[in-house]
């Protein structure tokens, strides 16, 4: 088995090393694959891929043409793998489920208290001596709504902390998880009135086709206009114009995301010397009511070991030809 890891970070290699320990023959490239990079897997019968990489048919076919026939994310979503297309052709893919859930609602409710709290702002000031507590009032979490969309296994361990928080919990979930109606006294609701009541939203369901622009103009509408939305999910759940439009217009209260619907060439690149061209990104990142970070919520030392680790547990159960137990598509091979 010879591995390429696409997108591979500094900081994540050191833990895919020591997860293969010396197994594999294993080489990493910071490219990010698409159907120019796909030439690079030459040679290579796996890959590892994350979110930012492009796994589109085009893309899956040159890689099976490569002589490529593994592909393991180092992700749990894969709404940039067209699972259809790679089952098609043969592909074994794999997912990382279950990496740390705790990381991504963690992360969750920091860019929440940050953002109420002022805390960027706060900062910014006191570094530059200024020590005026003006325009850095928040509101306690304590009493207020909290809708979480999704309660698998990231919005599951959010409505616990936020309960935890003594908030009031609504939920939206097409199966609803009765232990949480239990432990934190959760009340699943139809979506428009979890809109209606919230003053805070927290997203946590995946990328697909149902899900796309989740949150539009008409959600937005329904809201209180001191609602804050945490995005720790995708970006491609949000329609950013309607949401531009609604923090502008005093329409909602905040925005707090770790992720934007157009990442790709933007996200996990260093652009402080020569800027960015994406107009709408700039126009969020200019909004007081904002508060962005790039894709972060998963490194956690807990996450990416335990990310590590799977994406290796994978080839072994194919190099042993076996299935893995992550592995995606099966109803798709099965039909």
């Amino acid at each position: 088995m010879k591995l390429l890891v696409y997108s591979a970070k500094e900081f994540e290699i050191p833990f895919l090393k020591s997860a293969n320990n010396n197994r594999y023959e294993v080489t990493f490239t910071k490219n990010a694959l698409d159907s120019e990079t796909a030439l690079l897997a030459v040679g290579f019968n796996a890959i590892s891929i994350f979110s930012g990489d492009d796994a589109s048919p085009i893309v899956l076919e040159k890689l099976w043409n490569f002589g490529v026939r593994y592909i393991t994310l180092r992700s749990s979503g894969y709404n940039n793998l067209h699972i259809k297309t790679a089952k098609r052709f043969g592909f074994h893919v794999a997912n990382a489920p279950d990496y740390s859930p705790h990381a991504i609602a963690e992360h969750a409710t920091a860019l929440l208290l940050a953002l109420n709290r002022k805390i960027v702002l706060a900062n910014t000031q006191v570094h530059n001596y200024n020590f005026i507590q003006d325009n850095l009032m928040g509101f306690n979490l304590h009493g207020k709504t909290v809708g979480i969309v999704g309660t698998g296994r990231i919005g599951s361990i959010m409505a616990k902390i936020m309960h935890g928080f003594g908030c009031k919990i609504l939920a939206y979930d097409q199966a609803p998880d009765y232990d949480l109606i239990e432990l934190c006294n959760v009340t699943y609701t139809p979506l428009n009135e979890l809109c209606k009541e919230s003053d805070i939203i927290s997203l946590h369901i995946p990328m697909n086709y149902e899900n796309y622009y989740f949150i539009n103009k008409e959600k937005l509408s329904l809201m209180k206009n001191s609602t804050i939305i945490i995005n720790t999910s995708r970006g491609e759940l949000v329609d950013t114009n309607a949401l531009i439009e609604a923090l502008e217009t005093k329409e909602i209260g905040g925005y707090g995301t770790d992720v934007y619907e157009k990442e790709k060439e933007i996200f996990f690149k260093n652009h402080s010397k020569n800027g960015i061209k994406d107009e709408r990104l700039k126009k969020l990142l200019s909004l007081p009511n904002v508060l962005l970070t790039p894709h972060q919520a998963f490194i956690t030392k807990e996450a990416l070991t335990n990310i590590a680790e799977i994406t290796f547990e994978n080839l072994v159960s194919w190099s042993q030809g076996q299935i893995s137990k992550n592995e995606l598509g099966m109803e798709l091979m099965n039909s």
